[in-house]
């Protein structure tokens, strides 16, 4: 095996690890086809016979191992949740953004498969979904406050759409309450900021993630895809994915100093200023793996690349920024997503000028 595990793979093979579980996963790309899943061990024959396979474009099979069974494709019985699910699936998902309904159908799969005791859930009647049903299964389903709300979210999008159409008379999801998440992402600190800076040097990758994170206020997600060709004249101009579909939003924001500085002493890519060690983009989730290896080895291991989002509106608001410039900088469309640090930021400058009333 090599050293390290992604040390010496072969061409067009990259490491992914899930972000979850940090479980490591091999992946083969080749332009204009889908990724395969490369199962086998690192290092070995197998390894690169299923890669081998994968850049014909062939199936791989294992040595001695039997010929895969033909999938068993399962007719839903009509009034079921299964049922109920392929029919929102067949009849809606040419009408929304397909990444977002990839996440959606994956989310109905699980609670498809959620048992009630012995009752799988997608074999029971959707007519008797109940409130105390989606309560259950969201608790279980998920750990945090945030993704048991996308579950909550999900199942009230399908029975609304159930509703319309006649299917359903009635949302168990819709009068459930969405969990307040707390503070989420932790947000960095000034400190914590320079304990990154020492550890990864001016010139490395790490150091240039840390300031197009910092210095822009772009999500992962397009941290991922940002290059040369969004900045012009000094300015750089990029739509977040996340209002591509809704508000349309362009972020239209000069390039400070420290950033350019950043970047003109950084190898980057042609495309993408972050490139793996084999010189490709990288995916989304391949970045946040390698943003958190290089927290680890800061030892900041409750950081994350979001926090600096909100480490950068922190301190904005700090130093003055109203709500609509806020707006302006992070593509935020509502001042309920800038309230939270303003009036934090005001309440601390009002604190200190009255701490001395304190005093009798």
């Amino acid at each position: 095996m090599p050293k390290k595990l992604n040390d010496k793979l072969p061409k067009g093979v990259s490491l992914d690890r899930n972000w979850r579980t940090r479980e490591a996963r091999y992946y083969f790309r080749a332009p204009g086809r889908n990724k395969v899943r490369i199962r086998e061990t690192p290092g070995t024959k197998a390894f690169e016979d299923e890669v081998a396979c994968a850049r014909l474009g062939v199936p791989y099979e294992p040595d001695g191992a039997p010929p895969a069974p033909k999938p068993i494709v399962r007719k839903p019985n009509e009034g079921t949740v299964d049922w109920l699910i392929q029919e929102y699936k067949r009849r809606t998902v040419d009408k929304v953004n397909l990444g977002l309904w990839s996440r959606r159908a994956g989310m109905l799969e699980e609670i498809a498969d959620y048992k009630f005791g012995k009752a799988r859930c997608g074999d029971l009647p959707y007519v008797d979904m109940a409130r105390r049903h989606v309560l259950e299964m969201r608790d279980d389903l998920r750990k945090t406050p945030g993704a048991q709300n996308e579950i909550k979210r999900v199942l009230s999008a399908m029975f609304s759409w159930a509703i319309e159409n006649g299917l359903a008379a009635v949302n168990p999801a819709s009068k459930i309450k969405l969990l307040h998440s707390g503070d989420g992402f932790h947000t960095w600190t000034i400190d914590e900021v320079r304990q990154f800076e020492a550890k990864h040097p001016e010139g490395s990758k790490a150091r240039l993630m840390l300031h197009l994170a910092l210095y822009t206020g772009l999500r992962l997600d397009n941290l991922s895809v940002l290059g040369r060709q969004h900045i012009r004249d000094g300015v750089l101009t990029f739509r977040p994915t996340k209002t591509k579909k809704s508000s349309g939003v362009t972020v239209v924001l000069p390039v400070l100093a420290e950033l350019k500085k950043t970047i003109d002493a950084s190898p980057v890519g042609n495309l993408t200023f972050l490139v793996t060690e084999f010189d490709k983009p990288f995916t989304t989730n391949g970045l946040g793996n390698k943003m958190r290896d290089w927290c680890d080895e800061a030892e900041l291991f409750h950081c994350s690349t979001h926090g600096l989002r909100k480490a950068g509106a922190t301190i904005a608001a700090e130093n003055g920024a109203t709500d609509e410039e806020l707006m302006a900088i992070f593509g935020w469309t509502t001042k309920g997503q800038t309230t939270l640090y303003t009036k934090k930021a005001r309440r601390q400058k009002i604190a200190a000028g009255a701490i001395h009333k304190l005093l009798p």
